[in-house]
């Protein structure tokens, strides 16, 4: 695994007087159209999400709010539908939104599901998380348009559409040239902390994740706390039933 090591270092960045491959770059809340999702952030954070814009390459679209704090820099929220006014994508959706379970979940309320790491080598990262028995996914080219100009990052994407270890394992994410939060404003939204459960120790060490709570052991995936208009808020992903359709 030599050549993976050196590869993956080559990508290293310092944070925090250490050696770290990746770190949060925005945590993903599926809805069941943005309609529902702004009204379900509007009461629920106390704020209303930004503008966002449209992926042609999976059919979906978003809204965006930056939840930055000096924990986790650049970090924002997305609150991501399936538009329905864009064709089939030809392939399985990112963050699972095309399981049957979770969109039936999701007419209920919309939900925290997954998180996206940014990297600056995400072909690097990605082949180290392969090494050692993860499946992130092939690496995909996409963009999109906004107001100020194009967006346009690397992505990785399990070939189900499933994030790994339960929405534990972070889709990785390379950002070619600008960052979104550069344009955003101040929300009042503030991430003061997150945890992930079951995420492997191996997963662990390769991803870094500085200010990340990790543990190995089983439990709920995603637990994300906010300071809000509102007060303090905790946001949890899905219990696993709602992973998968029951047999």
């Amino acid at each position: 695994a030599g050549h993976l090591d050196r590869r993956r270092r080559r990508g290293l960045r310092r944070g925090h007087g250490e050696l770290v491959s990746a770190v949060l770059d925005h945590l993903v809340i599926a809805a069941a159209s943005l309609d529902q999702g702004v009204a379900w952030c509007e009461a629920t954070l106390g704020v209303t999400p930004g503008a966002g814009g449209k992926h042609p390459l999976m059919g979906t679209h978003n809204r965006l709010l930056k939840i930055a704090s000096p924990a986790f820099p650049a970090a924002y929220l997305e609150i991501i539908a399936i538009d329905p006014d864009a064709p089939a994508p030809g392939r399985v959706r990112w963050f699972g939104l095309d399981e049957p379970a979770l969109r039936q979940r999701l007419q209920a309320a919309p939900c925290l599901v997954h998180l996206v790491a940014r990297t600056p080598d995400v072909q690097g990262l990605s082949a180290a998380l392969q090494a050692v028995g993860l499946a992130p996914g092939p690496v995909l080219d996409a963009s999109r348009d906004t107001a100020g100009g194009r967006l346009s990052w690397r992505i990785t994407v399990p070939t189900d559409g499933q994030p790994g270890c339960g929405g534990a394992l972070p889709t990785l994410i390379e950002w070619q040239g600008s960052h979104p939060t550069a344009a955003m404003a101040d929300s009042g939204l503030v991430l003061t902390g997150l945890r992930l459960q079951g995420l492997p120790l191996a997963a662990q060490s390769l991803l870094g994740l500085p200010g990340v709570q990790c543990s190995a052991d089983a439990g709920t995936a995603l637990t994300a706390e906010f300071a809000t208009p509102l007060g303090r808020r905790v946001l949890t992903s899905p219990t696993p039933e709602f992973k998968r359709p029951t047999p």
